[in-house]
């Protein structure tokens, strides 16, 4: 733990302390912690206002990670790594803690592909999102938070993919991480121990803490209570460390502006709760995932996947394999391997799942990210309240994906007989293990293309809260303000209008810095 980032005199506080009924006030109350609420709780507590930062999440830092995934998964993650789409089709990972995913996602930091904000130009009127517009945003969050491409050797994990990808003639390259001396543990999707990692929790919001900003952890925000076309004030319940509100308590808190940063699941879903204006029935609607699916190996000699930095080898060869609305391109990347999460996502079970997880050393995986959102065919999802009012995304699987689906686990398997395994089993019910590249090509061709069957999985959400020229093709404008509602900003991965076909934490982060920065500017003009 680096005692130097942290603090005794911030003002952290737990939701449960806060006595019931009690009203609060801020300037800005910001709802969120992750990448868009860091970024902009950094920015408007330093031009001097008060700024009062909530989270639903737990406040932990390097001390707590301890990196034993039974104790990792239920205190950092929503639903304990168990959130999934309302068909359960797709699993969801997605963080929740102070930092929200920053804090456990795999550091991999990548600008926003041209060919996506060009298509946001053509398709919804963004202006301003050029390469001349968004260089020197890109440049500051890349300076601060040390996005630099990995510089030690890649672990055998990431070995393996540029290997196969090297032989079979296609592309790779060195991802580019947000870290700062880091020890190359490997455990980063349980809260870096060392402090090394540079997200949201080390980085802006002791920054923000250190401007006289207030943390409030347990916190969530239940409905926004609205007088006229403002939002006068945000009910708080506190939370439980088992994810429950406490129904007979609450507090309130007023403020000049809010930011809603809450992600692309908990944002829509606050202000449909609230009964927020609509009057072109967008909000929640294209929600988008990097839809994922996973191709399994056993290597010959050991591959030890939980190992050394996460993720530092990629590939883009097939993204853009038929141009921006063409067939649905994916991304190559590979994820850390721990027993617990594998254990959960190899299908089978008994005897035949142990032989499996007995070879688990010498196991390795690759997934393909899947770009959504540039198609007819490829709409998304929707954010709804379920029965007992908690956020629920439907993400129909239709044959679009399908179609991309199989070509993913075609070029996977081809990739990893190319760098020398003996054993391939793509991620679906009704594979085997296959010895051979014709016999898997012949297998994969041959296996049915459907929801449960597949395994899916995402750990990145956007949009639902598109940014768009109008209120007609979108929530927000192009800076994150509300259309209908005048002292409302949306910050975070929520307006994206698309997927981005990368990890979106760099994007979510210089989106979030620059819509913060003019908010700043008008607030105190």
């Amino acid at each position: 733990m680096n005692s130097s980032i942290y603090s005794k005199d911030w003002d952290v506080q737990n939701a449960r302390d806060i006595a019931d009924k009690k009203v609060l006030s801020a300037d800005v109350v910001i709802i969120g912690s992750g990448a868009g609420g860091g970024y902009s709780a950094d920015i408007l507590s330093k031009k001097g206002l008060k700024v009062i930062l909530i989270e639903e999440g737990p406040y932990r830092n390097s001390k707590h990670f301890n990196m034993i995934e039974r104790e990792a998964f239920p205190d950092l993650y929503q639903e304990a790594t168990a959130r999934k789409t309302k068909d359960k089709s797709i699993s969801i990972l997605q963080g929740k803690s102070v930092g929200g995913s920053t804090t456990v996602n795999w550091t991999s930091s990548f600008r926003t592909p041209k060919q996506t904000r060009d298509y946001w130009k053509q398709e919804f009127g963004l202006e301003g999102f050029d390469d001349q517009s968004m260089q020197p945003w890109f440049e500051s969050v890349e300076q601060r938070l040390s996005m630099e491409p990995w510089a030690l050797p890649a672990n055998e994990n990431n070995q393996i993919l540029a290997r196969g990808m090297q032989k079979l003639g296609w592309s790779s390259r060195v991802i580019p991480r947000n870290v700062k001396n880091c020890g190359n543990l490997g455990y980063c999707g349980m809260g870096c121990p060392i402090d090394a990692k540079q997200s949201m929790l080390v980085t802006t919001i002791p920054a923000a803490l250190n401007n006289g900003a207030t943390l409030i952890s347990r916190a969530r925000a239940e409905k926004l209570v609205f007088k006229g076309d403002a939002i006068e004030s945000v009910i708080v319940k506190p939370m439980s460390k088992t994810g429950k509100t406490y129904n007979n308590h609450s507090f309130k808190i007023r403020a000049k502006h809010f930011v809603l940063a809450a992600g692309a699941i908990g944002s829509p879903s606050i202000l449909m709760k609230s009964d927020a204006p609509d009057p072109n029935n967008l909000l929640g609607r294209r929600t988008f995932l990097h839809p994922v699916t996973v191709s399994s190996a056993f290597m010959p000699e050991a591959v030890n996947g939980y190992s050394g930095a996460p993720q530092s080898i990629y590939s883009d060869e097939f993204l853009w394999r038929d141009g921006t609305s063409g067939e649905m391109g994916y991304k190559f990347e590979v994820p850390p391997l721990h027993p617990l999460l594998v254990s959960v996502f190899v299908p089978g079970h008994g005897i035949a799942h142990r032989k499996m997880m007995e070879q688990f050393a010498n196991m390795h995986s690759i997934i393909s990210l899947f770009r959504d959102g540039f198609n007819a065919d490829s709409q998304g999802g929707t954010v709804e309240i379920g029965d007992q009012g908690q956020p629920v995304l439907d993400y129909p699987l239709n044959d679009y994906f399908w179609r991309g689906a199989r070509d993913s686990l075609l070029k996977m398997a081809e990739i990893q007989f190319a760098a020398g395994s003996k054993q391939v089993m793509p991620m679906h019910s009704d594979a085997g293990i296959y010895t051979g590249w014709s016999q898997a090509k012949k297998a994969i061709n041959e296996l049915s293309m459907e929801k449960l069957k597949l395994t899916v999985f995402s750990a990145h959400v956007m949009g639902g809260c598109g940014m768009g020229s109008s209120d007609k093709n979108s929530v927000v404008d192009p800076h994150g303000r509300h259309h209908q509602i005048s002292n409302l900003t949306i910050n975070d991965g929520s307006i994206l209008p698309t997927s981005l076909g990368v990890n979106p934490q760099l994007t979510v982060y210089s989106i979030a810095l620059r819509n913060a920065t003019r908010l700043a500017s008008e607030f105190t003009a």
